[in-house]
């Protein structure tokens, strides 16, 4: 992984994904131990699009480990707004900065700043295409609290169309025998890409209506917001922004084990009152978003192999 671009999930194979798991753990559990890991080190995290979780993840990341933080969080108070082109931003940040977190909402654009950047690029999410390292903190997330990644039966609810998240967590998932139920409106049903995907690794997978069924069947449900900014008509949004919400009272009666998760910013898709069940595990997933990033950052610039 030393100096390799983390663009889409597929970058990465099945070995390297345990290999962050393994460190991401490890900084979970001594994270003093590594407080100076970085140092010396200059990484750049450029967003295109809004962020806070994502971008105060790796940030966090970044100085937990001694490193020091460059670059935006809105295009606006850059010379993007200028005129200047995203290859013209990046060999110039790249002058400054070991490495680049970069978020924007065209797709393919973390590919083409890898191809023209002289240091590694690690994608933040570029339009409804890809997030892998949400991808690899969901698997963290998994693992942790299935104790396996084999095997597992998982629900998505929500946006599956546009979810990035979804996306990338269904191809590093189909690695592992599992079996998916996909709860969406007909509008927003996961692209026919995925399920070839699905298909050719023998991935078992139904399209559903009812969510509260298959609720009771599941290890894992995640669920995603539908996205008002990739809606260029506010009136389908509206049709379909409420389609699915989980409430506590729909928890009764699952598994021991269940475990719902959610890459947030959550809205009106999980009741309050879910947070207080003990199926809710979508703020511990955010805090592992910082160990997973740590491990990312450590073994893409080599300082842990």
């Amino acid at each position: 992984m030393k100096n390799k671009s983390l663009i889409s999930i597929h970058d990465y194979s099945k070995t390297d994904y345990f290999k962050i798991l393994e460190w991401a753990d490890i900084f979970r559990k001594n994270p003093k131990e590594y407080e100076n890991l970085l140092m010396g080190k200059v990484i750049a995290t450029l967003f295109f699009e809004p962020s806070t979780r994502t971008r105060l993840s790796f940030e966090s990341a970044v100085q937990r480990m001694g490193g020091r933080i460059i670059g935006f969080s809105d295009p606006g108070s850059s010379s993007v707004q200028k005129g200047e082109s995203l290859k013209d931003t990046i060999l110039t940040v790249a002058q400054y900065a070991d490495l680049i977190v970069m978020r924007h909402p065209i797709e393919g654009s973390a590919r083409w700043a890898s191809e023209v950047s002289p240091v590694p690029i690690i994608n933040a999410g570029d339009g409804a295409n890809q997030h892998p390292t949400q991808c690899l903190l969901d698997l963290y997330t998994i693992k942790e609290t299935q104790n396996t990644l084999d095997n597992l039966t998982i629900t998505f609810v929500g946006d599956l169309k546009y979810g990035r998240t979804v996306h990338s967590l269904i191809q590093a998932m189909s690695h592992f025998n599992p079996t998916f139920y996909l709860v969406s409106p007909d509008t927003l049903r996961l692209p026919n890409e995925y399920k070839m995907l699905l298909d050719e690794h023998n991935v078992k997978y139904y399209e559903v209506r009812d969510m509260s069924e298959v609720v009771k069947l599941s290890d894992i449900v995640y669920v995603t917001r539908v996205q008002r900014e990739r809606f260029s008509d506010p009136i389908e949004y509206e049709k379909v922004k409420n389609a699915y919400v989980l409430n506590a009272a729909m928890l009764e009666g699952t598994k021991a084990n269940l475990k719902v998760l959610h890459p947030l910013p959550r809205v009106n898709e999980i009741s309050v009152d879910v947070d207080d069940t003990n199926k809710a595990y979508y703020f511990e997933q955010a805090l592992n978003g910082v160990y997973t990033r740590m491990a990312i950052i450590a073994l893409i610039l080599g300082l842990k192999n």
